[in-house]
Parts: structure tokens; C-alpha cells; sequence
């Protein structure tokens, strides 16, 4: 696996080819939380963002539109990365 800070970097380059497993990893650097998972919905919650992650892998990979709704809430609730 790919560390998250590396992956995170190539998001925020614009790669929208993201592994799933990646893509949580680096979900919950940034504090999220797994609630639950129901078949391949995987919530994620944090205590400083009011909405839940939804997530569902594609073809193993992460999908677009749930990439940008992710950088979204950590640009609107300031979520900051954890250092590892």
C-alpha cells in the first residue's frame, strides 16, 4: 500500500485513478471514522463534519465524484491530516 500523504498529493494533482483501499486510507488519515459497511457502501464519519462519507468502490477503485466530495469537506471544515 501507498502512504497516505502520497496519495493524497496525487489527488490533489488530479488523478481520479485511485485505488479504494488507498482512497480510505486516506479517509481516515484525515480523522474519519468507518461507522459501518453495508454490502460496498462503507460510511465514514467525523466528528468535525456534520455529513457522513458515503463510499463505494468501482472497479476496485475510488470513484470521481466521491473523491471530490471528500476534498470538498476537508477544504469547508478545515480538516487537517494526521502525521504519522
Amino acid at each position: 500500500m501507498v502512504s497516505a500523504r502520497k496519495v493524497y498529493e496525487r489527488i490533489l494533482a488530479g488523478s481520479h485513478n485511485v485505488r479504494f483501499e488507498d482512497f480510505c486510507a486516506v479517509v481516515e488519515a484525515f480523522g474519519y471514522q468507518l461507522d459501518r459497511v453495508r454490502g460496498s457502501h462503507h460510511i465514514y464519519w467525523h466528528p468535525c463534519a456534520p455529513r457522513p462519507l458515503n463510499l463505494q468502490p468501482m472497479g476496485g477503485q475510488a470513484k470521481p465524484y466521491q473523491i471530490r466530495q471528500f476534498l470538498r469537506a476537508v477544504e469547508e471544515f478545515g480538516l487537517k491530516m494526521k502525521e504519522t
